[in-house]
């Protein structure tokens, strides 16, 4: 993800990673709005905390979980070592068994999927306020992630009319976003790996929709998305049904594919949709399914109906889920 070069982007003081093709003179920010660096990261893969200048807010990053692969102690655990007091906030909508460690800090601002359906409504003119200004902005690589961002920035502003609620469709995939929301999701969507476009979204975001090159960057990217799709359409063809379950395995190094196109293509077969792929399984439901994957297979934390657990637990999931009712 190019953590080793970062990419810093406000205050005059800011640069770009030589990996990506956004270019200086393309971005023009608001003299009003001071954009901290942003950095971008997983709950598997978090930056060095000693890479992060100042005083952090992390946005939209789950715990770690133990089963999904990533200890906690080894991942979300060492970060939080490594940050000390230089962490001003961490915002998060994921659930997670250790939210309840934290409940006295107030500097841990964390909820459950049900609670939040997109984590940018979490952040508020109040908490911004509350939590005083910061260097460093830490967030998903997601739209969500992404949104939330842009929305710190703005001191708690949404982006545009309804940026809130588009940030929970995608998210949530339940119903439809507007068209700027569906241009920036497929476009990250199309260039999964570009950080570069993901801080040109931010700026994007921030200085109000109206600069027509990042926008083309973005359109390009999209169309990046039609032929992976095409592709993510031809694997779906190999799912199979197993009770509830549609499951999808991937031949080893498969085309590039869209994996949250492919679970959904597998739930239109079956409630629960399966991809196995490298060694790994990803399991989900639609969001309105009443699935707690968290729950059932007894995971530390994660979104309930969208889990990745290595593969060796597939038949434990298959006769969980396929369990009769009492």
């Amino acid at each position: 993800m190019g953590f080793g070069h970062g990419v810093p982007c406000g205050g005059g003081a800011g640069w770009y990673s030589d990996e990506t093709d956004v270019k200086s003179s393309d971005v023009r920010p608001s003299p009003l709005v001071s954009i901290p660096t942003i950095r971008f990261g997983t709950p598997r893969k978090l930056p060095k905390a000693e890479t992060l200048p100042g005083r952090v807010a992390v946005l939209d990053i789950a715990f770690a979980a133990d089963q999904m692969g990533s200890p906690w102690e080894k991942v979300t655990g060492a970060f939080l070592a490594g940050l000390g007091d230089r962490l001003a906030v961490w915002v998060d909508h994921h659930d997670h068994e250790k939210h309840a460690d934290f409940r006295g800090d107030p500097r841990f601002v964390l909820a459950s999927k049900a609670q939040h359906g997109g984590c940018p409504e979490m952040i508020t003119p109040e908490l911004i306020g509350r939590v005083g200004p910061v260097d460093t902005i830490l967030c998903h690589l997601d739209l969500d992630g992404l949104y939330a961002a842009a929305k710190w920035c703005l001191g708690g502003r949404e982006p545009y009319a309804g940026a809130d609620d588009d940030a929970r469709a995608v998210d949530t995939r339940m119903g439809r976003p507007g068209p700027e929301a569906e241009r920036i999701d497929r476009a990250i969507r199309g260039r999964p790996s570009d950080d570069g476009l993901r801080l040109a979204v931010v700026r994007y975001l921030v200085t109000g929709l109206h600069d027509a090159n990042l926008r083309a960057q973005m359109n390009l990217a999209a169309e990046q998305l039609t032929g992976i799709e095409e592709a993510t359409r031809h694997l779906a063809e190999a799912y199979r049904i197993e009770g509830k379950v549609a499951i999808v395995e991937l031949r080893p190094n498969p085309p590039r594919y869209d994996k949250t196109l492919l679970l959904l293509l597998g739930q239109q077969l079956a409630p629960v949709s399966i991809v196995r792929d490298r060694g790994n399984i990803t399991v989900a439901a639609a969001f309105d399914s009443g699935y707690d994957f968290v729950d059932l297979l007894g995971i530390e934390g994660g979104m309930p109906t969208r889990i990745s657990v290595p593969d060796k637990r597939l038949p434990e999931i298959l006769r969980a889920i396929n369990r009769p009712s009492p």
